[in-house]
């Protein structure tokens, strides 16, 4: 079996390739843009004559679509180039799937609410408040309006093991705790809006489980579906978890309420049920997790 996933050389995408990659059996064809690294293919994705061109010569079983402008502050300061990635290249995607009779996992976000009535089931309505979410939104309308048997997965903050501390939302914090402590100086961070922080790992294997499902046992199985961690944590709440994780100092850490930037939801927790009756939910402790995945940067 062959699986075509976009975003392989991101966060999410590096832990999906590297899971269908223990199976004998399946093939990965990885793509990338601007970071390219071993065995993954160089392709633009609003290159669309491109984008035909290839799947037409891999011929793929699923697409998995992992790649995004998933940055909120990017995508306000510059929304038509994150309407292109997000939006038009997932439709082009979503048509090609069409053509090639093959189903698509799309990875959304939790940012489609506005953060005021969680925990949320894939049946509420999305109200997202920021352009990001926006965007996210209407990448996911035209994936299922596309063909409704296709897979949408809203999934929160993620983290993992990171080729730089700003690839994560929560790993950048470990950056900023590491500072503080290194140059004398204060560290000021949320403890307002509420999370629940995932392991790409976790993510990754949930992944692979609704496309085995969808392949070989449950064919009928599309739509909506949703996870997140267990642990609601604030952004102080996850530097404080690092801190004793790795025996650093709170000292000069504020906790604040609100920071500048894109306006973000208060609490997007996300109703699991659905993923947790196909018995495919798995969650880390944040603290085991983020201690993996921080462990190559501890002493840089």
């Amino acid at each position: 079996m062959k699986v075509f996933l976009t975003g392989a050389s991101g966060l999410l995408g590096r832990a999906i390739y590297q899971r269908f990659t223990k199976e004998t059996d399946w093939t990965v064809c990885g793509i990338a843009h601007n970071r390219v690294g071993s065995g993954l293919t160089k392709l633009n994705l609003l290159d669309k004559s491109s984008v035909t061109d290839f799947l037409n010569a891999t011929q793929p079983d699923v697409i998995v679509h992992c790649a995004a402008e998933r940055y909120p502050d990017r995508v306000e300061r510059d929304p038509q180039a994150a309407y292109d990635l997000n939006v038009d290249a997932t439709a082009h995607l979503a048509h090609e799937a069409n053509r090639l009779n093959v189903p698509l996992l799309y990875i959304s976000t939790d940012y489609v609410f506005d953060g005021k009535s969680s925990p949320y089931k894939e049946t509420d309505k999305p109200t997202p408040i920021n352009e990001y979410g926006r965007l996210k939104l209407l990448g996911e309308k035209e994936v299922l309006e596309a063909n409704p048997r296709n897979i949408v997965f809203r999934i929160p903050v993620i983290y993992g093991p990171v080729e730089t501390l700003e690839e994560s939302a929560v790993t950048v914090l470990f950056k900023g705790l590491k500072k503080c402590q290194q140059e004398k100086e204060t560290f000021q961070v949320s403890n307002y809006e509420l999370r629940n922080p995932s392991s790409v790992n976790d993510i990754a294997q949930i992944v692979f489980k609704l496309v085995e499902k969808k392949l070989f046992s449950s064919p009928d199985l599309n739509g909506i579906f949703h996870w997140c961690g267990n642990e609601v944590l604030t952004k102080y709440d996850m530097v404080v978890k690092m801190a004793n994780t790795f025996g650093l100092s709170l000292e000069r850490v504020v906790p604040v309420v609100g920071q500048p930037g894109a306006q973000r939801p208060y609490n997007t927790c996300l109703d699991v049920s659905r993923i947790s009756q196909l018995g495919i939910g798995t969650h880390t402790d944040f603290a085991d997790g983020i201690k993996s995945a921080l462990a190559n940067w501890i002493s840089v």
